[in-house]
């Protein structure tokens, strides 16, 4: 399990791919300082960002989905004294509702 939030797995896989700021954010049509701010979490990331980020890096999409899915996730229920809880009640709903697609 990863505590690394999207914004900080993004930064370090452009860095490995020793890929400059400006070069990704020329790519994604966006200025250097809103990519900065995203990747220092500053800033909300969209899905649509994501993706082309995954396209452009060459990584595995569903897991910076999933590290995204996770962050939103956790910004909502994090002040919540019943996130854990509610997060749980979530996770049976949603294998209820996949197993009753499967039918």
């Amino acid at each position: 399990m990863s505590t690394e939030t999207i914004g900080e797995k993004l930064r370090r896989i452009r860095e490995k791919k020793e890929l400059p700021l400006r070069k990704v954010a020329a790519l994604l049509d966006i200025d250097v300082a809103i990519l900065s701010k995203m990747e220092r979490g500053e800033r909300k990331i969209t899905k649509e960002v994501v993706l082309k980020l995954a396209d452009i890096y060459g990584y595995n999409s569903d897991e910076l989905l999933v590290s995204f899915l996770c962050d939103k996730i956790l910004y909502e229920i994090q002040d919540e004294d019943l996130g854990i809880k509610a997060l749980k009640v979530a996770e049976e709903r949603a294998k209820y509702i996949k197993a009753s697609k499967i039918k």
